[in-house]
């Protein structure tokens, strides 16, 4: 019996492997051939997609900066979007920093010389130099952050912040009304220091200015403006004064400037508003919020816009509340620091406002030349 059923096994076997277990000498060779051509199909598409990955890997970008990397705010927003799109993308990043209007300059025109396939103007400092250089180099892909140049080559990026100032201004007013939290005066003042006194700073305070008054129509708002983006102790100086003035919280708008800022709060034992990455850990206890501008989300998309051929120059992105480019964060730092006396009210007013804003009830103030392109 046992020499039957390995006579039987043995043969279909041999049926298997012969004739496909019944098929015919002409089927296994048409089937043979099938899976042949399958496997090379599958192996040119692999090849095809290393060959695309490698060419972008030759992507050559360059980010030209107004201030340094490091300042744990708008800079090291963009280059957090940048790293990204290194880790995504394989492309090759340059950074240059500088902190004078001749070296912004200088810096563009060098990435243009050497043939960069994205030059990236961070911020509307580099605008005007974009404006001037960029046509004489027409296969060169710019963009530029926070502004809007109107050229065939440029694409630009800016962002709803007098909406997320909005927020934070209404915060600001309520929150200096709140005296059985530590070192809140009863005097209704808040405080704004900016970096360079540019439009787009202005359309920060303009924001700031509409929410405060849209919770106190008679609340004093002091202002000043470093005249630099890597300035600390000039920034710490005027907070400073502000806390002097009677202000217990002020916001940052300030870059570099702003660690000072953000400094003084700690040493006046007051509170300060962040700005463009969340600084609420930064000096845990007194930072009220930080009114994010997602810098790194606008650089992350451009750079990828290059990488999959959907680069449109001559075209303006306006990154607002709605399409979360701009916001502020959860308040969790300063929730842990007061505990029972945290005032969960500006929170619940926050996420009315910002509703009321997106649905079009509240519209927020621009300054001149910003705001959505028709």
């Amino acid at each position: 019996m046992k020499k039957i059923l390995a006579v039987a096994l043995a043969g279909v076997l041999s049926c298997s492997l012969l004739l496909g277990c019944g098929k015919s000498a002409n089927e296994v060779a048409q089937s043979k051939a099938e899976n042949t051509e399958a496997e090379t199909e599958v192996k040119e598409e692999k090849e095809s997609e290393k060959a695309d990955a490698a060419e972008k890997k030759g992507i050559r970008v360059c980010i030209v900066y107004t201030g340094n990397l490091g300042d744990k705010s708008y800079n090291d927003s963009c280059n957090a979007g940048a790293k990204k799109a290194v880790e995504d993308f394989g492309i090759e990043l340059k950074s240059l920093e500088g902190t004078t209007a001749q070296e912004w300059e200088a810096n563009l025109v060098a990435a243009c010389e050497e043939g960069y396939d994205l030059i990236i103007g961070a911020s509307s400092n580099i605008a005007d130099y974009i404006t001037e250089h960029a046509p004489n180099y027409p296969d060169v892909k710019f963009a530029v952050i926070d502004t809007t140049v109107d050229l065939d080559n440029v694409e630009s990026i800016s962002f709803a912040q007098n909406q997320g100032s909005f927020l934070a201004g209404a915060a600001a007013a309520m929150f200096t009304q709140k005296t059985d939290i530590p070192n809140v005066n009863d005097a209704n003042v808040i405080g704004w220091v900016g970096g360079m006194d540019i439009p787009v700073l202005h359309d920060f305070y303009i924001g700031y200015e509409q929410g405060a008054k849209y919770i106190n129509p008679d609340i004093k708002i002091l202002q000043a403006f470093a005249g630099s983006w890597t300035d600390p102790l000039k920034g710490k100086e005027l907070t400073l004064a502000q806390y002097e003035q009677g202000a217990d919280i002020v916001m940052n708008v300030a870059s570099g400037t702003g660690t000072g800022i953000l400094e003084a709060a700690k040493e006046a034992d007051k509170y300060a508003i962040g700005v463009d990455l969340n600084q609420d850990a930064d000096q845990p206890g007194h930072i009220l919020t930080s009114m994010v501008k997602r810098v790194d989300n606008a650089c992350y998309l451009v750079i990828q816009s290059v990488v999959d051929g959907s680069f449109k120059g001559g075209s303006t992105q306006y990154l607002s509340l709605a399409e979360g480019g701009v916001s502020l964060t959860d308040f969790a730092e300063i929730k842990k620091a007061l505990g029972e006396k945290f005032p969960q009210d500006i929170v619940d007013k926050c996420d009315e406002l910002a509703k009321k804003i997106i649905s079009g009830e509240i519209v927020v103030e621009n300054y001149e030349g910003f705001g959505p392109k028709a």
